[in-house]
């Protein structure tokens, strides 16, 4: 049987990192001995994180992945603290549940640029330096609305299709040049992320949900794999979620 990967040392970018599944996986990728590069919106949170984990586990980067240049500063500082980046997790991401009309246009253009401009141009900004590296995983979280969109989700579905998309292409580009692609998939997750939105913070599913620490867990699961294997689509419910 493989042994799993050693994470010890590697450095890994991960967006959205404030909140929710990102902030879990930072927690459990430190644990085994992972670099992180953390980038999100909330200064104060990204200080209270890199602080839990250690100055010399964590780098914070206030930023905006809708915003190349912000991506940018995020790869930059992973490689001014570690010198190299082996993976990148483009994890930030934005719901808002309704109809096709219930919403104004800046709020589908955020969700839009968001969910799929940003998780473009996190990887374009990780790829050079993981290419340098000798290869690495890019680890693109998604949702299973990306093969089945629902009612009143039809522009966050659309935005998780295009994820779907991009990074079946993205395994045939890279797969030749040491570069793993992966969209861990999940169903409905107990985090603040839709809240306000669509889903309230008392939500009785959330009960039944996936937590942030099972979604984390398969992202450092599919980064310890063995560097002869690649999962291409890893899609999750909890035991209580029909799938």
């Amino acid at each position: 049987m493989p042994a799993a990967r050693d994470l010890t040392g590697t450095v890994v970018v991960i967006t959205g990192a404030t909140a929710g599944i990102g902030r879990a996986a930072a927690r459990q990728l430190v644990a085994k001995g992972a670099k992180v590069a953390l980038g999100g919106r909330r200064q104060e949170r990204l200080d209270e994180l890199v602080a839990e984990l250690g100055a010399d586990n964590a780098v914070g980067v206030v930023m905006d992945v809708r915003r190349p240049a912000d991506n940018a500063r995020l790869v930059a500082a992973a490689m001014e603290k570690w010198g190299r980046v082996d993976s990148v997790v483009p994890n930030a991401g934005i719901g808002m549940y309704g109809g096709i009309l219930d919403h104004t246009d800046d709020e589908l253009t955020e969700m839009m640029d968001t969910n799929y401009a940003g998780t473009v141009w996190t990887v374009r900004a990780a790829l050079p330096a993981m290419l340098e590296s000798g290869g690495g995983d890019v680890v693109i979280v998604s949702s299973v609305a990306g093969f089945r969109g629902g009612e009143d989700e039809a522009v966050y579905a659309g935005t998780k299709h295009a994820q779907v998309g991009l990074a079946g292409s993205l395994d045939r580009e890279l797969r030749a040049k040491g570069v793993r692609v992966t969209l861990i998939c999940p169903a409905g997750t107990a985090t603040e992320f839709a809240v306000g939105a669509g889903r309230t913070e008392d939500d009785p599913r959330f009960a039944e949900w996936l937590t942030a620490d099972d979604v984390a867990h398969a992202i450092v699961t599919t980064l310890e794999q063995p560097r002869s294997l690649r999962t291409a689509i890893w899609t999750l419910w909890s035991m209580g979620q029909q799938s």
